[in-house]
């Protein structure tokens, strides 16, 4: 699945991964291919991703997610 993670000022990231966990305002959750669409808010913590068998973490201020065919689109501030 693409990620892409976007701040006001700069692209962070964008690229194929196998899962994403995201720091949502219910709790922590993860993202893998396939997962149902949905748009949720982000609280402050770290948004973690596993691309090329790497583990990568970036933390976050909050922001909104949308999830949406295989596509995880992430605004963060």
């Amino acid at each position: 699945m693409t990620l892409k993670i976007i701040s006001a000022e700069d692209v962070v990231f964008e690229g194929e991964v196998t899962s994403v966990t995201l720091p949502g305002a219910m709790g922590e959750f993860t993202v893998l291919r396939n997962h149902a669409s949905l748009v949720s808010v982000l609280i402050p913590g770290n948004i973690t991703y596993v691309s090329g068998g790497e583990s990568v973490t970036t933390p976050v201020g909050g922001g909104i997610v949308d999830v949406d065919n295989n596509v995880v689109s992430v605004c963060i501030y």
